[in-house]
């Protein structure tokens, strides 16, 4: 049992260092990259436990990455797609707000004109 902690360990090890190296590029991550960061950092973790059961902690946080890669990525791909989506619905919005304005001004304007009576 004291050799698969200590290949938990360090297979997590392993893991922290795959996210910390993702995450060193200094530039702002996209919703889309934040995904396959997320899900690489869980998969690596993940596979370093499992890779640790069978005694390879390395090759399970490698594999796991690649697979959680994948799916935060997918993850991340349709988080975007969603901010895009409510990113043009308050375009819409605000364009209507807007439209709406100014019928209400001239609205007003014909009000004060008495020309709606």
């Amino acid at each position: 049992m004291r050799t698969n902690a200590a290949s938990i360990i360090k297979g997590l090890f392993v893991a922290v260092a795959i996210a910390v190296v993702m995450g060193c590029s200094g530039q702002p991550l996209s919703t889309r990259e934040k995904g396959t960061f997320i899900g690489t950092g869980v998969g690596a973790a993940t596979g370093a436990i499992i890779g640790a059961a069978v005694g390879n902690p390395l090759a399970g946080a490698a594999i796991g990455g690649g697979i959680g890669a994948l799916g935060g990525y997918a993850v991340g791909n349709e988080m975007q797609n969603r901010e895009n989506e409510n990113a043009q619905t308050q375009a819409q919005i605000s364009s209507q707000q807007r439209q709406l304005e100014s019928q209400q001004r001239q609205i007003q304007q014909l009000k004060s004109s008495g020309e709606t009576e």
